[in-house]
């Protein structure tokens, strides 16, 4: 038998699937009750997996209703956008005081091998989803660098809007390519010690959707 929390974990990956490939309709109301059926499990552990994906930003709880799927507004992309700049901007300038250290020298390398295989991804049979996910692990090593559990919660609560927005991005023609070469050009920035023109990329590539007209 299945204990209640890994019914738990279970209900929370398989309604995660379904909303990053958008089988759940964002326009939709859905019942906690019809959904506990359709999943064959009690309504405890599927509330306790709807409330974590309401913390990480996936969905939104309507009390005595049911929930909804989160969308994408322009305020809502301005909003994470911001917040990621505030992070990852710090963690620009942390790595580069540690420049001595060997964890900058590791982190380095993690990029360049996250680089090779965002270039093989441009034409891999799993595209565009494959260079997505690689583009979300790209900025979560610099996130991951400063070892600070509020950032790691803070960009796992912006990971649903990070993907919708890089989705959105990614339709436009040459913005794939144009992204790698802005991971690119940040890594050599990083590399090379010119903290502040890493940093200005950084931005630039971060703010980038806000000038793009996705909504």
């Amino acid at each position: 038998m299945y204990d209640s929390g890994s019914l738990q974990s279970q209900a929370y990956n398989t309604i995660k699937e379904q909303i990053l490939s958008k089988s759940l309709d964002s326009d939709l109301l859905y019942s906690e009750t019809r959904l506990a059926k359709e999943l064959g499990i009690s309504r405890t552990p599927l509330r306790e997996a709807l409330q974590c994906l309401s913390q990480d930003g996936y969905i939104t709880i309507i009390p005595s209703r049911g929930f909804k799927i989160r969308r994408l507004d322009k305020e809502t992309m301005r909003e994470s956008i911001e917040v990621r700049c505030a992070i990852e901007g710090f963690c620009v300038h942390l790595a580069a005081s540690l420049r001595g250290d060997g964890r900058f020298t590791t982190l380095l390398k993690d990029m360049e091998e996250s680089l090779k295989r965002q270039k093989a991804a441009l034409t891999s049979d799993n595209f565009p989803a494959s260079f997505t996910e690689e583009d979300h692990k790209f900025h979560m090593l610099l996130v991951h660098f400063a070892r600070n559990s509020e950032f790691d919660h803070l960009f796992q609560r912006l990971l649903y809007m990070i993907h919708l927005t890089t989705a959105n991005a990614l339709t436009v023609t040459g913005r794939t390519q144009a992204t790698l070469e802005e991971h690119e050009n940040f890594y050599q920035q990083l590399k090379d010690g010119n903290t502040d023109q890493a940093y200005q990329v950084l931005i630039a590539h971060l703010m980038m959707p806000l000038d793009m007209n996705l909504i």
